[in-house]
């Protein structure tokens, strides 16, 4: 496969790099093609029967801190037919060891009624979307440790909220922080340690579709102005929410979850799937990461949204390594009560490079790495197979390391250490221009990293 010797060579060093875009991408050959993956509907983690909870329970928010995984959420019940509240909205609290069992604390801290045993932890301004994180800037003080913005047009935008523990909260400022925007979904800030800076992702409309601005911050306190997201390609559709976070295994990648909300047919809801390479532009998949499926429950109104928050959790397969576990809703504005469910995906499973059993190729841009061994996040079939050449820029390949010199890998492995007929160290190659490329059969490739 022919290259272009002009092309801007990239360096890497030793960080995951994800097939989530054609970032590495010179050249495809044959069947190869990126491909969308399909997470795998789990267990119900939690029904929201609570009093003070119902069936518009939303816009959760679930993180891991240390043993512990916490899970936020709105508790607020609606009329199913009248749409009457039964009370005003309030931020209740679960917690779990494992990401898959999951139990509502009695906190002590309000009551419901004559109900002193509850798990609602904030009540007051910002509880329709009260959407928390654990701060991760190192200069974080102890009192300001978990953060969190929660707010509607009506009060003024999004309010900044403090936590030592993530249980007992108080409001940082008596006025909002971020006041552009229409604030009507699940806003979200988080820290962003690649870049060293705080960054925000908030609703808006352009000439009435749901959109997503961004804006950063030093401090937290402080905002730039709101800056559109861009999405080269892709269809001007209402995205109901964003779900933006720093890729767990490779934060330079942002992520994001959105929401594509269908009003034209009966306000039904689908989980998308985006990535960026800087926090604005984004490569936006019009194939529905997660569709509402079989399960006739997440087919009603503003049913199947994707929560913000990925956790990595134990496999139910023995001996499996561990995946990736994000939650979404359904029974949303039912009789009953919402319910939060669980999917899984393997680490780093969102797109792959896939070639079918008739083949497909890759070849990557100049790359420069650090280190001495190549690893790869891949999956074949039991007659299909990968292999490895490495290059110079010009598409020479380097003594030993040609795809002739590599043996047929099968398997499946989320860290498959490559190696040739003359083992596996590339130390002799490393910090010079290099190319891989990749013959593939029934196989896909999902990430890649020298170490």
């Amino acid at each position: 496969m022919s290259c272009n010797p002009s092309c801007d060579v990239i360096d890497i060093g030793s960080r995951l790099e994800l097939m989530v875009d054609d970032f590495l991408i010179e050249k495809l050959k044959g069947q190869a093609s990126l491909r969308l993956q399909a997470p795998i509907p789990r267990e119900v983690s939690l029904r929201h029967d609570a009093p003070w909870e119902g069936n518009i329970c939303g816009y959760h928010t679930i993180f891991q801190d240390g043993d512990i995984y916490r899970m936020y959420y709105r508790g607020w019940h609606t009329d199913a037919i009248s749409r009457d509240k039964g009370h005003d909205a309030v931020v209740c609290y679960a917690e779990s060891p494992d990401g898959v069992t999951w139990t509502k604390p009695n906190l002590g801290l309000h009551r419901f009624g004559r109900c002193r045993n509850t798990n609602i932890l904030w009540t007051g301004v910002g509880t329709h979307n009260f959407v928390p994180f654990k701060d991760s800037n190192p200069s974080c003080r102890p009192n300001q440790r978990f953060k969190a913005v929660g707010g509607t047009s009506e009060e003024g935008g999004l309010f900044a909220f403090q936590s030592a523990d993530g249980i007992h909260w108080s409001l940082m400022t008596e006025t909002p922080i971020i006041t552009q925007g229409a604030f009507d979904s699940q806003n979200l800030v988080f820290w962003d340690e690649v870049r060293g800076e705080y960054r925000a992702y908030v609703r808006e409309f352009a000439e009435g579709v749901r959109g997503i601005t961004t804006c950063t911050s030093p401090d937290f306190l402080n905002w730039t102005q709101p800056r559109w997201l861009k999405y080269p390609g892709a269809a001007n559709e209402h995205l109901y929410t964003n779900q933006v976070l720093p890729c767990p295994r490779a934060p330079h990648i942002f992520l994001g979850f959105p929401a594509r909300f269908r009003g034209d047919r009966g306000d039904i809801v689908e989980g998308l799937f985006m990535s960026s390479r800087d926090g604005e532009t984004f490569h936006r998949w019009g194939e529905a990461f997660i569709r509402p499926g079989l399960n006739a429950e997440r087919w009603g109104n503003r049913c199947n949204y994707i929560w913000w928050g990925l956790v990595d959790t134990d496999s139910n397969l023995p001996g499996a390594p561990r995946e990736l576990s994000l939650y979404t809703n359904e029974s949303y504005y039912s009789e009953t009560c919402a319910v939060t469910r669980r999917f899984t995906c393997r680490m780093d499973g969102f797109v792959s490079l896939n070639a079918p059993m008739k083949g497909g190729e890759m070849l990557t841009k100049p790359l420069i790495f650090t280190g001495k061994t190549l690893v790869l996040n891949l999956s074949t079939s039991a007659a299909g197979c990968v292999r490895v050449g490495v290059t110079d820029q010009s598409g020479k390949p380097f003594k030993g390391f040609s795809l002739d010199h590599c043996p047929e890998i099968f398997g499946d492995d989320i860290e498959r250490v490559i190696s040739w007929k003359n083992g596996s160290d590339l130390s002799r190659v490393a910090g010079k221009p290099v190319r891989l490329r990749f013959d593939m059969r029934d196989a896909d490739l999902y990430s890649l990293r020298f170490r």
